[in-house]
Formats: structure tokens, C-alpha cells, sequence
């Protein structure tokens, strides 16, 4: 019934719009693009994959993993329509492989880049990466150390900043939808002379679409900057994010009588300094980020129950660009980061009676670890330059090392390179690089914690983490830009990903955890995609990845084929976005990386298609309109994990306005 209200709701509005606007709409002409990102080729023959604003719109996405749902390359896991319970199956993003068992900490998440994840876990919280406010997502698929380090894989963030003109200019939108979905997003930014700032609020619910599936997301952030001179310019940003998302439990299983809930939250403050010459341009940036990523009432069979861990990431950046002759490109930078936080843990069998002739267990109802400061150190430098060969084709080759001081492991060093054979019709690039990941907060967190969620009797523990070694990935990529017409563009990439060092686990009689480094795997991929207009106005999009690995622990969430479509476009006045995933079978349980356990669980392949028509509204703005969301229209039965179902077909309608 509230499926088929919804269906009501959309045609009716449509036709209202329809016949109010019909006669005063002109047909505004715009280049269409695709629901996908664009891949983007660096002076360092690195690609990334860069998604706009304007894409996150047409996805109707109020989080990330729906931002990135039809990115090549990578895969999402999620539980319910709004929130991500926790960072592995409730709400994660996977990049060629990589991510896949706990920590996940292989991909690193970035907001203007400066580290924003759950450090005492060492992976990313979806829930604390908010979307709107947002001027661009750009996705390195790759270790990049000329950009970040410390990472297989990254994930930046840019929040949008005021143009070069004085005014005021925003956004706004809000829809409400099946299972009382409501998603309200507003952006705003602006310029008086030497002066600039931003201000984007989110709030996004949901019950969900079966009992304890809710989830509700609040975010607001804001900028300020000063001009200071002609080529100096200084600034200060904020963010705090608020939110919750419960977990639905196995269908298969009996409900608990409380269901558990992850609670996140984040604040985040950074103060800059940028300059700008001809020659040089360069930024220094500080942060400090706290927050939390509280689990509550986990209280089921191998269940963390309650558990607090609040965490403290501070830092800084400081990056310079500088052309030391025509056609080079020096780049030189330091990055400074130290993290610490604590695990405050209620075990489920805390205190429990295990028989009425034995005393209670030994451990205390509640513990707390206070875990040590970690600092990485890590300087980098490269240096790129384009030799001409005449009037059609350039050569780029580049070379550039980071290294890496860490205060509990041992130094690193990851050199880089690529080659790039350039002109207006193709691109060729070939590039290697060097990732190194080291281990994070974890290590002492479940050292210290192990025997309270385990569900022993002993408290005792080591301090095995202090001996692991950095992981290592060697990184080869090939591939090239194509564009066959001016209509029409192919992007092709053929990589191997070797990783060495992979940190583990076991755990011993007592509850003891023994970590070691011991693992390796090899994948290898490709990806294959290209666009075209259709017609004047409407551009289609294909896209195809293949993975493979060595691994004989299963690697979860690498489905070997994952293909990806989308058609954007006007159709008369209607804005048109299609987009639909498919990907074969995987193993789904993002299981911890110990040593004794295997992945047997795996979900059959399935395919989603999704859709969002809208309709301009002159009298909201040049980007005023009215919209309906269509999400799984072919209502497939899919899940990412066995037991916990995804949603049918479901719906949305909504309304956006703009100013300037």
C-alpha cells in the first residue's frame, strides 16, 4: 500500500508540473554527462576517478556508499536505506579488492585532505563522510604517494568554497519517501570582497524496510577565509556530524529483544594558510579531529555488547607545487599525524552466572583500555616533465619517493613512477608505485579488550602489535584515455595489486591475541569503460571490472565481473538519470583478519537498476525542480550479506531550489 501511494504521489506530481510549466519552461540546452565518474589521468600517469556534485544529485545519494555505487572498481556493503551500522557489511566501500577483512585499513578516507575515519578500529565510517556540502568525491584506486600515503587506496572529499565574485549563491533539496524516508540537504556559499565562506547542513532518516532497520544521519560544516593579499590567503573550516543506524539481525534468526545500534559522531576543525606565485603554490593546513563510534547493546552470540570508543586524530598538511622550468612540475610535501583514543568495553558475558555451584567469570563488567599515542612522519617528493615531439604528442615521465617515520614500527620507503605518451585523441600511461600501510590503533585496542568481548576468563595479554610490520604493495598499472570521436571516450586500465606483510591474528586458550605478519595476496584486474551521446542531450554510459586473486582465505566483497550502466540525459524537459550495477557471486562476510578462520559464506550475483526523472522549476532557481526517485525498479531480491535482505522497489519525491 505505501508502495503504491508513493507511485500515486510521483505521476501525479509530474503531470501537475507538466501542465503548470509547459508553456513558460524554455528547453535550456546542456552537454549531458553520464552518472559515473570521470577518470582523470595526473602528471604522475596516476588516474583517479572524480565524481561531481552534480552526480551525487542524480544518485539521489545522501551517503557515500551511494555516491560511489556505479563508480568501476568499486564495490559497496550496506544493511539499511540511511546509516552504516559500523565499517565492515553495514555500510563500507571496497576499491579493486582492497578493504576487504577488518581493519580494512588499506583504504584511507580524506575531507579536503585531511584524515577523517575511525582510528581506533583503523577503517573508514561511512557515517562520518557526509556527501552534501560536498564539490567533488575523487577516488584513487591506487597506492598514490605523490597525493596521500599511508594507504593501498583513498577516498578524498572537497567541500564547496565561494567563486571568485561577490554574491551569494545556494542549494536546497528535500524529498520524503517510502519507509518514511526523508533526506534534507542545504548549501550555501559566498564572497564580499577580500573575504569568503561556506555553510552546508544534512539530516537524512529512515525507519527502514523491515523492523530495526532505521537510520538517521545529521551533519552541519562551514568555512571562512581572508584574502590577506595578492598571494596570500588564510582560512578556518568546521564539522560536526551526529548520527545512528540500528543493526536488523539475521532473518534467519531469531530478533534480540533490544536490537543493537551504532552510534557515531565527529567533530572536525582545520585552520590553513595557501600562497599562490606563478612559479609556486602551496598550502599548510592543521587539523584535529575527535569523535566516537559507540557500540551499544550488541548483546547476541559472539556479540561485542556495549562498547564506547572515543578517539583524537591531529595533524597537519603541507604541500607546495612549484615549475622550476617550462614543462616541469615539482612536487614536495610533509604530512604529520598522530592519533590516540580508548576502548571502553561491557561485555555480554560480564558478570553472567554460568552455574550456581561456580563463581561468577573474573572479568570485571567493564574495562577500559587506554590506548597509546601513535605519530607517522611521513615527507614526500616527485618530480614530472612533459617533453613536446612535435605538434601532436607529448611525452611525460615522472619519478618521486615518500618515506615514512613511525614512532612504534619501523621506517618505510615507497618510490613512485609513470610514463605518459599524450595527445588530443589518446593517452597512453604506464605507472608503478609503492604502497605502505601501517598498522593502526587496533593492535593494542583488541590486545587490551580481547579477553572482554572473547568471552574468557583470563585478562592477561601481550603486546604482540608492537612487532608487526608495515604492509607493502606493489602497484603496476597500464592503460590509456581514448577518444574515438568527439562524442564518444574509452578508459581502459590493466593493474596487479601485490600485497606482502599482511598483518593477523589468532586467538589463543584465555582470550589471548597473538598478532603476526604473515599474510600475501596478488590480484590482478581490469577495467573497461566508455561513454557516448546517444543523441544530442543524452549520453550513455558501460563500464566493466574483472578481479582476480591469489588468496586462499576468500577475500570477501571481490565479485570477479561487476558490470555498471547509466544513461543521463533530457528527454523534452525531463532530466533523465538511469543507473544500474550487476556483479557475479562473492564471499560476503567481511571477516577479521585471524589466521584460523575461512570465508565459506557466499551471496549469489545480482542486479539493481535505479532511476530519477525530474522537472525544471523556474520559479526555484535555475537549479529549481521537482524530482521522483525509483530505487530498484525491477524490485530484484538482492542482499550483501546472507540474511539481511535490501529493500524492493522503492520511492522517493522531492523538490530542489537554487539562488545566486
Amino acid at each position: 500500500m505505501n508502495l503504491y501511494k508513493t507511485k500515486l504521489a510521483i505521476a501525479a506530481s509530474l503531470l501537475v508540473a507538466g501542465n503548470v510549466y509547459a508553456q513558460s519552461v524554455p528547453h535550456v540546452i546542456v552537454t549531458a554527462k553520464p552518472d559515473i565518474a570521470e577518470v582523470e589521468i595526473d602528471k604522475f600517469s596516476s588516474t583517479s576517478a572524480v565524481i561531481t556534485d552534480e552526480t551525487i544529485r542524480d544518485l539521489h545519494a545522501a551517503d557515500l556508499a551511494s555516491a560511489l555505487r556505479n563508480t568501476p572498481g568499486t564495490q559497496i556493503s550496506r544493511y539499511n536505506p540511511v546509516g552504516s551500522y559500523g565499517g565492515a557489511e553495514g555500510g563500507s566501500v571496497f576499491i579493486r579488492g582492497m578493504g576487504l577483512s577488518r581493519p580494512g585499513s588499506e583504504i584511507k578516507t580524506y575531507i579536503d585532505n585531511v584524515p577523517m575515519y575511525m582510528p581506533i578500529w583503523n577503517h573508514a565510517l561511512l557515517d562520518l563522510l557526509p556527501v552534501n556540502g560536498m564539490k567533488d568525491i575523487t577516488i584513487y584506486k591506487s597506492a598514490q604517494p605523490q597525493v596521500t600515503g599511508n594507504n593501498f587506496a583513498s577516498i578524498n572529499m572537497n567541500t564547496k568554497t565561494a567563486g571568485p565574485r561577490n554574491g551569494i549563491s545556494g542549494n536546497a533539496r528535500v524529498s520524503y519517501g517510502s519507509y518514511n524516508t526523508v533526506i534534507e540537504q542545504v548549501d550555501m556559499a559566498g564572497r564580499h570582497n577580500d573575504i569568503d565562506f561556506n555553510l552546508a547542513q544534512g539530516y537524512s532518516k529512515s525507519n527502514g524496510q523491515r523492523a530495526n532497520a532505521s537510520g538517521q544521519l545529521s551533519n552541519i560544516m562551514g568555512g571562512l577565509g581572508f584574502k590577506l593579499d595578492q598571494n596570500w590567503s588564510a582560512g578556518v573550516s568546521g564539522m560536526a556530524i551526529n548520527n545512528t543506524a540500528t543493526d536488523p539481525g539475521n532473518n534467519t534468526l531469531p530478533a534480540p529483544a533490544v536490537a543493537p545500534t551504532y552510534d557515531s559522531s565527529a567533530q572536525m576543525v582545520t585552520a590553513f594558510v595557501k600562497h599562490r606565485y606563478d612559479l609556486v603554490e602551496g598550502e599548510f593546513r592543521f587539523y584535529s579531529n575527535t569523535g566516537k563510534g559507540n557500540i551499544n547493546n550488541d548483546n547476541g552470540d559472539g556479540g561485542w555488547g556495549t562498547e564506547n570508543n572515543p578517539f583524537t586524530m591531529q595533524g597537519f598538511r603541507w604541500k607546495e607545487n612549484i615549475t622550476p622550468w617550462t614543462g616541469g612540475t615539482l612536487v614536495a610535501g610533509l604530512d604529520y599525524d598522530t592519533t590516540y583514543g580508548s576502548v571502553t568495553q561491557t561485555s555480554p558475558a560480564a558478570g553472567m552466572v554460568i552455574s550456581p555451584y561456580l563463581p561468577p567469570p573474573v572479568i570485571p563488567p567493564t574495562v577500559k583500555t587506554n590506548l597509546p599515542t601513535f605519530k607517522l612522519t611521513s615527507p614526500y617528493v616527485g618530480l614530472s616533465h612533459n617533453f613536446r615531439l612535435g605538434d601532436a604528442w607529448s611525452l611525460q615521465p615522472s619519478a618521486g619517493v615518500r618515506t615514512y617515520q613511525s614512532n612504534y614500527y619501523a621506517a618505510k620507503s615507497a618510490p613512485y613512477g609513470g610514463l605518459s605518451l599524450i595527445s588530443d585523441a589518446v593517452t597512453l600511461f604506464a605507472n608503478a608505485s609503492k604502497g605502505i600501510n601501517y598498522p593502526g590503533l587496533e593492535g593494542p585496542a583488541m590486545n587490551g579488550a580481547a579477553a572482554v568481548w572473547s568471552k574468557r576468563f583470563s585478562t592477561t595479554q601481550n603486546n604482540s602489535w608492537a612487532n608487526l610490520s608495515p604492509e607493502e604493495m606493489n602497484h603496476l598499472e597500464v592503460g590509456g584515455k581514448f577518444y574515438p570521436d568527439k562524442k564518444s571516450r574509452v578508459d581502459l586500465s590493466l593493474f596487479q595489486d601485490s600485497i606482502s606483510n599482511r598483518y593477523t591474528f589468532t586467538e589463543a586458550d584465555g582470550g589471548i591475541i597473538n598478532w603476526t605478519t604473515v599474510g600475501q595476496y596478488t590480484t590482478k584486474g581490469v577495467e573497461l569503460s566508455g561513454q557516448r551521446e546517444i543523441i544530442p542531450e543524452l549520453t550513455g554510459f558501460l563500464g566493466w571490472t574483472y578481479l582476480n586473486n591469489n588468496s586462499v582465505a576468500n577475500l570477501p566483497y571481490m565479485p570477479q565481473n561487476a558490470f555498471n550502466a547509466a544513461i543521463t540525459g533530457y528527454v523534452y524537459k525531463f532530466r533523465v538519470s538511469v543507473d544500474a550495477q550487476y556483479q557475479t557471486s562473492f564471499y560476503a562476510q567481511n571477516l577479521s583478519r585471524n589466521a584460523t578462520v575461512t570465508n565459506t559464506t557466499r551471496v549469489d550475483g545480482f542486479g539493481v537498476a535505479n532511476a530519477r526523472v525530474s522537472y525544471p522549476i523556474p520559479e526555484l532557481g535555475k537549479k529549481g525542480e521537482v524530482f521522483v526517485m525509483v530505487e530498484n525498479i525491477f524490485n530484484q531480491q538482492y542482499s550483501y550479506r546472507q540474511g539481511y535482505p535490501m529493500p524492493g522497489t522503492w520511492g522517493s519525491i522531492g523538490l530542489s531550489a537554487s539562488f545566486n
